[in-house]
């Protein structure tokens, strides 16, 4: 074997890794102008809060650092941090399950390979898209007391109406039945995309060995929804600890705190009371609770989540 065959293997190796280094150089520079956004626009930000919690600084003095009291003012002498985060809490257990369960169901309904289909996809699915001051104030009027549609319908079955938005005890319940009906196409949506990924030979075999509907569901569907599941799970907990837009236009946190949450009370601390250095301490406070629990969802889900 002559000395030029020889050179021609690392030649055309030499060749290769120059064009895969041009690659990855061409790959960063098409992200840079994204990474430069993300570090610009939201990890500095992000940063600077964490420097503005140990400040007391209402936007008109000069801050003044304060080290940790902000936090020890929150955990141990505001009554009011605990009212709300209980009742973000309230909102979440509210929510994620029923929301969990029902579009579940509603995504296996609509799984089904029949003529319109399509058509009721897109028609639980437009409360996603719709803005969510339209959803809240369309749903002020149906949980009006005197004439609101719910109401009415309630009075047909001989009960009386039912003071959705001004008592304490039913405020809450009415944002999370609007937060559930809102969000329930988008986790539809997905569940869908997961029940059309499974293989229908895996139905045609249990059905071959008589495994009834049931069966089917819950020996081949669930288990191969658990990623799924484990996704909407995630997001939707995120999402509801979360919370502000809904519950501030239909409540505005009312009647008394009984719908103010975490969100809601950072608000109101910046931009109606100008605690920005308390506000941001709330913040934080709600980001390690998220980043706490989505952990705790992260290392559990290798005993229950099944991966094909």
């Amino acid at each position: 074997m002559s000395v030029r065959e020889n050179t021609r293997p690392i030649a055309t190796s030499g060749r290769r890794q120059t064009l895969r280094r041009r690659e990855t150089v061409a790959g960063y520079l098409f992200l840079l102008p994204n990474i430069v956004g993300f570090l610009i626009f939201s990890s500095l930000p992000v940063l600077a809060t964490l420097a503005i919690s140990t400040l007391h600084w209402d936007l008109i003095r000069a801050p003044t650092f304060v080290g940790l009291q902000n936090y020890r003012q929150m955990l141990f002498a505001d009554p009011t941090f605990w009212t709300v985060l209980r009742n973000t809490t309230y909102y979440v257990v509210g929510t994620v399950p029923a929301g969990v369960i029902l579009s579940l169901l509603l995504a296996l309904a609509m799984n089904a390979n029949i003529r319109g289909i399509a058509f009721f996809r897109a028609l639980f699915f437009i409360p996603v898209i719709s803005s969510s001051v339209a959803v809240a104030v369309m749903w002020q009027w149906l949980y009006n007391t005197d004439y609101g549609l719910i109401n009415y319908g309630l009075s047909f079955l001989g009960i009386h109406a039912v003071p959705w938005l001004t008592s304490t005890g039913w405020a809450m319940p009415a944002v999370i039945i609007m937060a559930i009906w809102k969000h329930l196409g988008y986790d539809m949506i997905i569940y869908l995309a997961g029940l059309q990924g499974i293989p229908t030979t895996l139905y045609e075999a249990a059905a071959i060995d008589g495994a009834n509907r049931w069966s089917k569901f819950w020996f081949i569907t669930v288990p191969l929804l658990t990623p799924t599941t484990f996704f909407i799970l995630v997001i939707s907990i995120i999402n509801s600890f979360q919370v502000f837009d809904l519950a501030f236009i239909l409540t505005r946190g009312g009647p008394g705190d009984a719908t103010n949450t975490v969100v809601m009370y950072i608000y109101n601390q910046a931009f109606q009371f100008f605690q920005m250095g308390y506000a941001a301490a709330v913040a934080w406070v709600l980001f390690l609770i998220i980043m706490a629990i989505t952990l705790i969802q992260w290392r559990g889900q290798k005993n229950w989540v099944q991966y094909e």
